[in-house]
């Protein structure tokens, strides 16, 4: 069985464009950051990462009722206040 490699080839484009840049902008931002041309690679990997990929592991949902009584009963009731189930009103479906 073939292992992938831990490496990938990586082509700069002959311009800057919305999808990609050239060497001499990859090393002016190695410059201006302090670091070398792969970590500036690694760090717009990572912005694009925490951008658009989810940050936390999926829940089952929303409570069920029975949950939502439970965690009701159990919460400290407010004093002088109005407390809201939800900070945005839902449709009703």
């Amino acid at each position: 069985m073939k292992v992938a490699a831990a490496q990938i080839a990586f082509r700069y484009r002959p311009q800057d464009s919305a999808t990609g840049v050239t060497r001499t902008t990859t090393k002016r931002l190695a410059d201006v950051l302090g670091v070398d041309e792969t970590q500036v690679i690694h760090l717009a990997l990572h912005e694009l990462a925490t951008k658009f990929l989810p940050q936390y592991e999926a829940d089952e949902g929303a409570l069920t009722k029975a949950q939502f009584n439970q965690v009701k009963k159990s919460a400290p009731k407010a004093k002088g206040s109005t407390v809201r189930s939800s900070l945005f009103e839902l449709e009703n479906t």
